[in-house]
């Protein structure tokens, strides 16, 4: 039988302790191995030049990444042209998928004309999705000699870049003139929208002293309508041009500022020729005698008429 230790020989309770946790203390020393190292290399990339040293290495590493970008895909764009869109994300199907920031992308996207604001996805396949959400023009407002597009809020929509294809499609949206007109444009232009008579004539909308509105027609006539009560004034002329046609009349104004009245002032009417006065006769041809006709040319039918002389 064997005899019991003596107390000497026995491990301390340190060692017991130490030899239990042997499992626990390699992976512990290598996170502190790692965390030297990476506040190391974290100093040194705030030295300057630090990156631009690196950038070599950076990129060999990424051009042997075996992820790739497989698809870009992207909807919810019509205003927003695809090449633009492509170059606001900045990379290509091929390139490293580790060489595309996500936030960057959607900083740059964010930034085009037209977008109000963009989603964007990178997927383990390599895929990037965009969508993209517009804040479309509603009409452009002309102020203090300057263009601008706005949204149906009045706000202004940012249209630097808008060039060739994109801008032909702003040449229909409704025009709205003078200080004040962007704000309450979207109700008088809604109202204008449900009677496409009055509308298909409009050239312009002019507010009046950020009151009222008059109403410029493209053949030339103005229609002054009632302050605040715009939209039952557009029914109202409607109707009328429904029944009588007053929008083909020879007009050049149509004031309804007042409720219970109609004011129309038509064109004058052209100036006649005096009758009275003898009718001038047309100059002679060069070479014709004086009171006979000129030759016509040679193969031509010859045809004379009186000169219309101008009213005095």
């Amino acid at each position: 039988m064997r005899p019991p230790p003596s107390p000497s020989d026995r491990p301390s309770r340190l060692a017991l302790f130490a030899r239990r946790q042997k499992h626990l203390l390699r992976p512990l020393a290598g996170l502190i191995v790692l965390g030297a190292v990476g506040g190391a290399a974290y100093l040194y990339l705030q030295l300057p030049g630090a990156k631009e040293q690196l950038a070599p290495i950076r990129d060999r590493l990424l051009n042997k990444a075996p992820l790739r970008i497989t698809a870009l895909k992207i909807d919810g764009a019509q205003l927003t042209s695809e090449e633009a869109i492509r170059n606001a994300v900045g990379v290509k199907v091929g390139d490293p998928v580790l060489n595309f920031s996500v936030s960057d992308a959607r900083d740059r996207l964010n930034a085009l004309p037209f977008v109000d604001h963009v989603t964007v996805e990178r997927h383990l396949s390599g895929e990037i999705d965009v969508h993209i959400t517009e804040r479309p023009p509603f009409a452009v407002w002309q102020h203090n000699g300057h263009f601008e597009l706005i949204d149906r809020q009045g706000n202004k929509v940012p249209d630097q870049g808008m060039t060739g294809k994109d801008a032909e499609a702003f040449t229909k949206l409704p025009l709205v003139v003078g200080d004040g007109a962007n704000a309450p444009a979207a109700t008088l232009l809604d109202a204008l929208a449900l009677e496409p008579e009055v509308r298909s004539r409009m050239v312009a909308a002019v507010r009046v002293s950020n009151r009222r509105w008059n109403l410029t027609l493209k053949d030339g006539a103005t229609v002054l309508l009632p302050e605040g009560e715009e939209v039952p004034a557009i029914h109202r002329l409607a109707k009328l041009h429904a029944t009588t046609r007053l929008l083909d009349r020879p007009v050049v104004l149509i004031d309804m500022r007042l409720p219970d009245r109609l004011t129309i002032r038509e064109k004058p009417p052209e100036p006649q020729p005096d009758a009275s006065k003898p009718e001038t006769d047309a100059p002679a041809a060069a070479g014709a005698h004086p009171g006979k006709p000129a030759a016509a040319p040679s193969g031509q039918p010859h045809s004379s008429a009186p000169a219309t002389g101008s009213p005095q």
